[in-house]
């Protein structure tokens, strides 16, 4: 049942994807137009959160909207060694992350629901070839410059904290007010 649900999200993310620049149909007459699934553009900076990997310390973007995931470091040119972004999903599932349109070597860190690092992965820059989470437990991704974890000692099974309360009781929409993206 799980493994049938994962495809038709992924069946809907796929038909929702389009290549830079291309248009969809202009919307009927009186019917709202629905945002990209990602910007063809670098996004703004979004709102921050302080993490705090053992003694080790990160300001991470926070992306929480579609776009604002689907967009994530697209089209950015470099991301600082004390920077990263936290993608954060409305519950947990086995996700996928890949590289298209990411000129900045990154690592990732998928953790489940309370910030436990599951798994670490290093990806390779415009590789669109999707990275898959082992655990279908998967909440939040934390992405970082390429090495980051490896430099840090920061391995599976070490709990990322916030600067504003635990991972499983964040209130993430006080961040910022909905952005309808």
């Amino acid at each position: 049942m799980r493994a049938w649900i994962v495809l038709v999200a992924m069946a809907a993310v796929l038909a929702g994807c389009k290549r830079q620049g291309e248009r969809g149909a202009a919307p009927a007459p009186g019917a709202s137009a629905e945002p990209p699934l990602y910007l063809n553009h670098a996004q703004p900076r979004l709102p921050t959160v302080k993490l705090w990997l053992g003694a080790h310390e990160l300001t991470a973007e926070v992306a929480r909207t579609t776009t604002e995931i689907a967009t994530g470091m697209m089209f950015r040119t470099n991301m600082a060694e004390t920077e990263g972004m936290l993608f954060v999903f409305g519950g947990p599932f086995q996700v996928a992350f890949y590289m298209r349109n990411t000129q900045v070597p990154l690592s990732c860190a998928y953790m489940d629901p309370a910030g436990t690092i599951l798994e670490i992965h290093d990806l390779e820059p415009f590789n669109e070839k999707a990275v898959e989470a082992r655990s279908d437990n998967v909440q939040y991704v934390l992405e970082t410059a390429r090495g980051w974890f490896a430099r840090h000692q920061v391995t599976p099974g070490t709990v990322v904290r916030t600067s504003v309360a635990s991972f499983d009781g964040m209130n993430w929409a006080a961040l910022r007010p909905w952005s309808g993206r």
